[in-house]
């Protein structure tokens, strides 16, 4: 029996969410499994791995092979990396105790990165945001300042179109007085 550690596709169209499991490689995709490892996000940014990395690194020195995809889940999660640091371990490089402070150390600093990019993302999203409400704000001050001179400029208008019709009015009524007074 050949034995994989495979994803099982779960989720709804276009929201894929997958199980990372072990499984006899003549089970169907979403079929029967042996063991589930743990979970897969691809949606999230960066992509949510939950893994049970013990119980990964027993199955691949049990013999089970990582499908393309699992074994990059695999050696981000640090599986990999621990399996190769038991190896070290088995010849008599180091200790256990060392071998764990190693990885420890490793699994530190891929949080850390990890984090980094978390953090780096939200700062360029509120950076986006910010952004864009200060350009909503200088849109609107345009649109205020193009409002206000229309108004001045309908005044100014309106002025001008009553301020001739009252002198034309006047000089009417002068040049009516000058008539009647000629006439009389």
């Amino acid at each position: 029996m050949s034995v994989k550690i495979r994803l099982q596709r779960h989720g709804k169209k276009g929201k894929p969410f997958f199980h990372i499991v072990v499984a006899d490689s003549r089970a169907r995709r979403d079929g029967k499994f042996i063991e589930k490892l743990g979970t897969y996000n691809p949606i999230t940014n960066p992509a949510t791995i939950d893994l049970n990395v013990d119980s990964a690194v027993k199955w691949l020195n049990n013999g089970a092979q990582p499908t393309d995809t699992a074994r990059a889940i695999l050696s981000y999660k640090g599986a990999l990396y621990k399996k190769h640091l038991q190896g070290g371990v088995a010849k008599g490089a180091f200790d256990e105790a060392e071998a764990e402070k190693r990885f420890n150390a490793w699994v530190e600093a891929k949080d850390a990165k990890v984090q980094g990019k978390v953090e780096g993302l939200s700062k360029a999203q509120a950076d986006a945001k910010k952004a864009a409400l200060d350009a909503e704000a200088k849109v609107n001050e345009a649109r205020i300042a193009a409002a206000a001179q229309a108004n001045a400029d309908a005044k100014a208008a309106e002025e001008a179109a009553n301020a001739p019709a009252e002198e034309t009015t006047e000089g009417e009524a002068a040049a009516e007085s000058t008539e009647e007074n000629t006439e009389a």
